[in-house]
């Protein structure tokens, strides 16, 4: 008698996981099928849930007779994996000072952090688009690197430190006995350790800067340094929509997200349960 209602409950619980599931899911679903319905099937008065005729003409329009769209991929590429590496490289150090040295006001740094991660890109939008113009760095990849991983890097802190946290110092200690110094015991041992963490931060900061529009928007009017996101509106007219393209565009940029998502699955949930428990 009392196996059943266990039962009952691992079933109901199955039924809500896979409603919930589909519902986030379709979205996506219904992007990838409209980009290979014919506008006929898109502009149909009964949507078309499962396409009537299915057709590759808007992937072979971008991808394959305009190779421009390839300059935009890149650019994206070049924005994501400059604004990742630099966040990190400055997060990392900032959040292993905040772990282990004795520092006046630690508190008040991890209360400012907290808040600065709160705050919308739109209010420094204008603050970064005066200082780069006087820079004379508008409409250059670092100024959007730059801008990226500045948001980012509130996020990065906060979730590493916990990582450093939990690493013993008797390894640090260690390392020092046998003549390293507190930056190679860094560097040496302390990093690889915290590779969960790295692996977390650096893909959450990737896919940041991957889907960043606003920046994009405001720091550059050159179409040679402009990402793919930005790409995306020009499918977007004054009388109408590209539908097929502008969805067969989007679902090409979902790609790189679905690839890390599935090489660090088992990194970023590991890493974001176990930063959250540390």
């Amino acid at each position: 008698m009392n196996s059943l209602p266990k039962v009952n409950n691992k079933y109901f619980t199955t039924a809500i996981a896979v409603i919930s599931t589909i519902i986030f899911l379709f979205p996506v679903y219904w992007m990838v099928t409209t980009s290979i319905k014919p506008m006929s099937g898109i502009l149909a008065t009964t949507p078309q849930i499962i396409p009537h005729e299915i057709q590759f003409q808007a992937y072979v329009k971008n991808f394959i007779q305009d190779t421009e769209i390839l300059r935009f991929f890149l650019n994206s590429v070049i924005i994501a994996t400059g604004s990742m590496i630099l966040t990190l490289l400055f997060a990392s150090p900032f959040a292993y000072a905040l772990a282990r040295l004795e520092l006046k006001g630690k508190g008040w740094m991890i209360g400012f952090l907290l808040v600065v991660q709160m705050l919308p890109n739109i209010m420094l939008a204008l603050p970064f688009f005066i200082l780069f113009s006087k820079l004379h760095l508008l409409n250059h990849f670092i100024s959007l690197i730059i801008a990226n991983a500045t948001l980012s890097m509130p996020f990065a802190i906060l979730v590493l430190r916990p990582f450093f946290m939990s690493i013993p110092k008797g390894l640090e200690e260690a390392a020092v006995i046998d003549g390293c110094n507190r930056f190679t015991a860094f560097w040496k041992i302390v990093l690889p350790l915290a590779k969960p963490g790295l692996l977390t931060v650096g893909s959450f900061c990737f896919l940041h800067a991957w889907g960043d529009l606003l920046f994009a928007l405001i720091l550059t009017t050159d179409k040679s340094v402009r990402p793919l996101t930005v790409h995306l509106y020009t499918f977007v007219g004054q009388y109408g929509t590209d539908w097929n393209s502008l969805m067969a565009v989007a679902t090409v940029c979902v790609i790189p997200i679905i690839i890390i998502f599935i090489a660090f699955q088992k990194h970023i949930v590991g890493g974001l349960a176990s930063g959250s428990v540390k």
